[in-house]
This record gives structure tokens, C-alpha cells and sequence, in this order.
């Protein structure tokens, strides 16, 4: 197969969370296991960082990739989902890995494949492990996708854990209150194996805390870091928050010998973007007027999104919205700004809500808000009325920014 046919034969056959919701989720590491058992397990042939939490686990494996990078290490990393292409998902010193070893990949275990029931992540979190390995990585940096516990990333044993922050997100996944999901994503603690947690409070702390006691973890706040703490280029007043939490990570990489300078931990903060590729994270796409896109997709995203918004100059503000279904729009509503005006849209996406549902909600909110059905639409729309003054923000779901970067 070509790589385009690779690719919609994974799509097609494998279980895909992205597209079908959490009918997509296995709940036990079976699977995970037993594939890269049969590949000759290859998740263990090189040193790992994991990285979980509700939001900043995307920027913040891509800091620690930019910082390891800047120190001369070769750095595998692996996160999702893509917004483009697939091959976002598996990049090594930022590169993401060749069409050719896709489809090499899966023309090796096709067989494998056709008669066992993988999903669509697992399939993709085995190849990044086949491939660090292939290519003899010094360390990778590896993202949870969603959880912890049961996540298919958690076959791993790393050197160091790290837990950013626990938000309310996939409640009907991970829990209904905060105790529930932190004791999910605290499932990345290993047996002595330190963990940097970032943001927290005394609900989440105490999990975290007892989680650690009872695996002889040691347990580092990055709110106690007492070192120089270095900005990054990724632009939004969210990522201090990042930045503060790898700078501790990389504190506790340095205390088990990886040779990491100051000088490479501030040009690795200040370089992420130029290392890594990201994308989507207050990215500007274009100027006059300014339009901006953000993954910004739950709770406490939007809470941190629009406090950034506060600091910056504009006159009007139009946001071009799409979420999906699962979403909790009475958490998300009263975080939006009420002198914005909306443009309503949809993904093309089996689990998006409607741009209609989205627009009769916020009309009952008494927010300004138009329906207009493709993401591209709206922001046309938004375009055609927006003076160069104005701003234009896109958020609300990884699957709205994937359709218009």
C-alpha cells in the first residue's frame, strides 16, 4: 500500500478514539502487551520520560524535547493526536518519522494485525516505540493519551514521571470528581521511579502524595523548585506554568546524570517551536487582523486561554467554536468572554456537536453567537467582518485547528 492507503486502512479498521469516542477504549494493558511482547518489546531498549495530565502534557513533552535536543541527546518523542499528518505522532529531534517506515511498519505486522483487536492508538504507540528503538534513541519523551492507569503508554518504566496538572475532563471516562482522576493519572507513578508533579491542589496532592508513598516514589512539586526559571516561545500565559514544571523535571534529570547546562535548558525553552514542529498552542496564522488558533478544548483550558486573552490588544474579538459532544459545555460556557462574538461550526468528525446545537446553547447563554457549519465557513465568516484591529481566535477541539493549520 501507498502511505495515504496505510493510512485509511488504519483508520478503517482499527478502533479510533478520535472518531468514535470511548467505544474505541480498551480497559485492561492486554493488548498493549501482548503486541509488544510479539515485537520483541521495544519500549525497554532506551530510557523514557512520561508525561500525563489533564492539560499541558502536549507542550510540556515538547519543551523537554527541545531542551534535551539543545543538549546534544538524540530525543524521540511521541504524542497525540496529530493535527495534519500521522507521522506528528512519532518524531525523533523533531522529525517525524519517514512515510516509508509507516508503511513498512504495518506491512511487517499486517497479519498481526488483520486477527488481533488493536486500536488505533495502541497500533500507533507500539510503531513509536519499534522506531526509538530502531533508530537508537538516547532518550524519548512519551505522552500519555488520555488517563494513566489503563492508558497503552503505561507499559513502559521510565526514569522519571510526570504529572502537569488534573483538570474535569473525560469525567465519563476517568471519574466525576478530581480525587478519581488524579488517582488516574498517578497511575504513571512506577516503584521508585521520582515524579515531578506541576500544578495541584489538596485534593489532587494528597492522591499524589499517598500513590507515591505506596510505590517508594519520590515525589517533587514543581511549585518548590527553587532554580532560575526560564521562559519559552510558546506564546500564552498558560506555558509559564509548563515551563516551571520542566525546568523541575529537568532538575531531577540532572540529579540522575543526564548532562543538561543552564545555557540548554533556556535556549531549549526558547526554541520549542524551531525543535519540535508544535502546533496549535496560541499559534499565529496570519496578521491584520490577527488570527490565532489554540487546542484549548475543556474546562480548564478555557479558563487559562481566556486569561491570556485579558492581556491581550484588540478591538473586537470573534471566536470561531467547535467542540465535541462530550464535552461539558455548562463547565466551559460561563469561562467565555460575553464581548466576544461567536462563529459556530463543526468539525468533520462523527463525535462533533453540531454547529446548530453549539449556537442554540450559547444563544441561550446569551452569548452572540451565528451558526455556520464548517469549520472553514466560519472562519471566513469571521474574516469578511473583522477589521485589521480585530482578533480572531479558533478553539474548542484539536479536530476545529487540524482543519484550518
Amino acid at each position: 500500500m501507498t502511505y495515504q492507503q496505510t493510512i485509511s486502512w488504519l483508520f478503517a479498521q482499527l478502533p479510533n478514539y478520535q472518531l468514535q469516542g470511548s467505544r474505541a477504549l480498551f480497559k485492561n494493558l492486554d493488548n498493549i502487551t501482548k503486541f509488544c511482547d510479539h515485537i520483541g518489546h521495544p519500549q525497554n531498549n532506551y530510557p523514557s520520560i512520561h508525561v500525563a495530565g489533564t492539560n499541558g502534557k502536549g507542550s510540556t513533552s515538547h519543551m523537554l524535547s527541545s531542551v534535551m535536543q539543545n543538549a546534544g541527546y538524540k530525543v524521540g518523542l511521541y504524542t497525540s493526536p496529530h493535527l495534519k499528518d500521522f507521522r506528528e505522532r512519532i518524531r525523533i529531534n523533531g522529525t517525524p518519522i519517514s512515510e516509508s517506515e509507516v508503511i513498512d511498519f504495518v506491512a511487517c505486522y499486517y497479519e498481526y494485525l488483520s486477527h488481533n483487536s488493536l486500536s488505533f492508538f495502541e497500533l500507533t504507540v507500539a510503531m513509536a516505540f519499534e522506531s526509538f528503538s530502531k533508530h537508537n534513541v538516547d532518550i524519548a519523551v512519551i505522552e500519555v493519551g488520555l488517563g494513566g492507569r489503563l492508558d497503552a503508554t503505561n507499559i513502559i518504566l521510565p526514569i522519571l514521571s510526570i504529572i502537569t496538572n488534573i483538570g474535569m475532563d473525560h469525567s465519563n471516562l476517568l471519574g466525576n470528581n478530581l480525587t478519581d482522576i488524579a488517582f488516574e493519572k498517578a497511575g504513571i507513578i512506577k516503584p521508585r521511579i521520582p515524579v515531578v508533579v506541576g500544578q495541584f491542589n489538596d485534593e489532587t496532592k494528597s492522591v499524589f502524595e499517598h500513590v507515591a508513598a505506596k510505590q517508594k516514589a519520590k515525589i517533587y512539586f514543581a511549585s518548590d523548585f527553587k532554580g532560575t526559571l526560564y521562559t519559552s516561545d510558546l506564546k500564552g500565559l498558560y506555558q509559564q506554568y509548563n515551563a516551571r514544571t520542566v525546568c523541575a523535571a529537568i532538575n531531577q534529570l540532572q540529579s540522575l546524570g543526564w548532562k543538561v547546562t543552564e545555557q540548554n535548558l533556556s535556549e531549549g525553552l526558547k526554541s520549542v517551536v524551531t525543535n519540535t514542529n508544535l502546533l496549535g498552542r496560541w499559534q499565529n496564522l496570519s496578521v491584520e487582523p490577527d488570527i490565532y488558533c489554540d487546542v484549548a478544548h475543556n474546562a480548564d483550558g478555557f479558563k487559562v486561554l481566556f486569561e491570556h486573552l485579558n492581556t491581550e490588544t484588540f478591538n473586537r474579538l470573534y471566536i470561531v467554536f467547535g467542540v465535541m459532544k462530550d464535552k461539558d459545555l455548562d463547565a466551559i460556557l460561563p469561562l467565555l468572554s460575553p464581548n466576544a462574538t461567536y462563529f459556530c461550526c463543526a468539525a468533520d468528525n462523527k463525535r462533533a456537536l453540531s454547529s446548530q446545537d453549539l449556537c442554540d446553547k450559547l444563544l441561550e447563554k446569551e452569548f452572540k453567537a451565528i451558526s455556520y457549519g464548517a469549520v472553514e465557513s466560519a472562519l471566513n465568516a469571521a474574516k469578511t467582518v473583522a477589521n485589521t484591529d480585530d482578533l480572531i481566535v479558533i478553539c474548542g477541539s484539536n479536530f476545529v485547528v487540524s482543519e484550518i493549520i
